[in-house]
C-alpha cells in the first residue's frame, strides 16, 4: 500500500471519528435534555421538590403555597341540621403561578397566584336522600326561596325588588297555579331565577300514600318541564310537611328536598320590620330564607336583602349556595 493511499486511509478514519464525536455529542444533549425535562414533569406529577427549588422562582412559590392551602370540607349528615353541603377547598396552582411570574424579577415584584379549587372526598349528591336545611356555614352565601301557590299580586313588586338589587332567587311553584299561570312563571324565569318543584295541590305529603305523594311531585315537574324546558333540582314539601317516604320519592325523581333555616312567617301577616329584624338576629352563612309572595315579604324584600348585604353574605340561588363551588375567592391574585 502507498504512501498516497495510507493517507487518503488516514484522513477518512478521523473524519468518520469526527462525525461519531459530534453524533455522540448531539445525542447525550437530547437525552440529557429529556432527563431534565422528565425530572421537572416528575416533580410536578409527584410533589417532589428536589428538582423544582433549583429554581429560586419555583422555590418561592412552593414556599407560599404551603401558607395558603385551604382543606376542602365533606358533605355530611347533621344529627340535627341533616344533609349539610360539602366546601371546596383552594390551593396554590404552582404550574399555572410559575407560567405567570417566569418573565418577572422575583427578587423586585410581588408575585402573581392562581388557585385552583380541590373537591372534598363526599359531597352533597354522593349522600342518601336526607333533607336540607342550610348550606355549608364557611360559605359566605344566602338564599331567598319563594313557594308560589297564591299572591299573584305581589309577584311583580319582588321581581323589581329582585331585579333592582341585582339578586336572583329560587321560586318553587305549585303545579296547578303554574298550570294556570304560565306566562307570570316564565316571565320569573326569564328574570334569571332557579325554578324548583312545590307539588301540584299544595297538601301534607307525609299524610298520602307512596302513589300519591309520587303523583304530587310527578305531575308538577310534567308541567315545570313542559313549561321552562328544565327539570327541578329541588322539591320543597308544601308547609314543611313531609317524611322518609317524601324525601325517597322526591330522590327517585332527580329531585332532593330542601327546606329552609329562617321562615318569615310571612302567611302570619307580621309587620316587614318584624321580618327584617328576625332576620338581622338569625342570619349566619349558609342561611335558607323562606318567603311567599304576600304583602309582608313584598315589602320586606329590599331592607332584607341589605341586611344580608351588610353581613357581607352574598345572595344566589339554592343551587348556587348548596354547591361545594367556592364563594369569594379571587382566581389570580398580586
Amino acid at each position: 500500500m502507498g504512501p498516497n493511499i495510507r493517507k487518503a486511509i488516514t484522513v477518512i478514519m478521523s473524519c468518520i471519528f469526527v462525525l461519531a464525536i459530534v453524533r455522540l455529542t448531539e445525542v447525550g444533549s437530547f437525552i440529557k435534555e429529556q432527563k431534565t425535562t422528565a425530572s421537572w414533569m416528575h416533580a410536578f406529577d409527584s410533589n417532589e421538590q428536589s428538582v423544582m427549588v433549583a429554581d429560586p422562582l419555583m422555590e418561592r412559590i412552593m414556599d407560599i403555597a404551603k401558607s395558603r392551602t385551604i382543606q376542602p370540607i365533606n358533605a355530611t349528615i347533621d344529627r340535627v341540621w341533616k344533609a349539610i353541603p360539602g366546601y371546596n377547598g383552594l390551593e396554590v396552582d404552582v404550574e399555572q403561578s410559575y407560567a405567570l411570574n417566569k418573565r418577572v424579577d422575583e427578587t423586585k415584584m410581588p408575585l402573581q397566584l392562581a388557585y385552583r379549587e380541590t373537591e372534598p372526598t363526599v359531597t352533597l349528591s354522593q349522600l342518601p336522600p336526607s333533607p336540607v336545611f342550610k348550606g355549608n356555614s364557611n360559605k359566605p352565601m344566602a338564599a331567598l326561596m319563594i313557594n308560589v301557590a297564591w299572591g299573584n299580586e305581589f309577584i311583580e313588586p319582588i321581581l323589581e325588588t329582585l331585579q333592582s338589587e341585582q339578586v336572583k332567587a329560587t321560586f318553587f311553584f305549585d303545579g296547578s297555579w303554574l298550570t294556570k299561570n304560565p306566562e307570570l312563571a316564565k316571565a320569573i324565569y326569564k328574570a334569571g331565577h332557579e325554578v324548583g318543584n312545590h307539588a301540584y295541590t299544595h297538601p301534607n305529603m307525609s299524610t298520602l300514600s307512596e302513589g300519591l305523594q309520587h303523583q304530587e311531585i310527578a305531575k308538577t315537574e310534567k308541567v315545570v318541564k313542559a313549561t321552562f324546558g328544565v327539570n327541578s333540582k329541588w322539591f320543597a314539601p308544601p308547609s314543611g310537611d313531609f317524611n322518609a317516604l317524601t324525601v325517597r320519592t322526591a330522590a327517585s325523581l332527580g329531585m332532593r328536598t330542601v327546606m329552609w333555616t329562617f321562615d318569615t312567617l310571612d302567611w302570619r301577616h307580621p309587620s316587614p320590620a318584624t321580618i327584617v329584624q328576625r332576620l338581622r338576629a338569625k342570619l349566619e352563612a349558609g342561611t335558607l330564607i323562606l318567603m311567599h309572595p304576600t304583602s309582608s315579604s313584598s315589602s320586606a324584600l329590599q331592607s332584607m336583602i341589605h341586611v344580608i348585604k351588610q353581613k357581607k353574605l352574598a345572595l344566589g340561588t339554592v343551587s348556587e349556595i348548596l354547591s361545594e363551588k367556592r364563594h369569594g375567592e379571587l382566581k389570580v391574585e398580586p
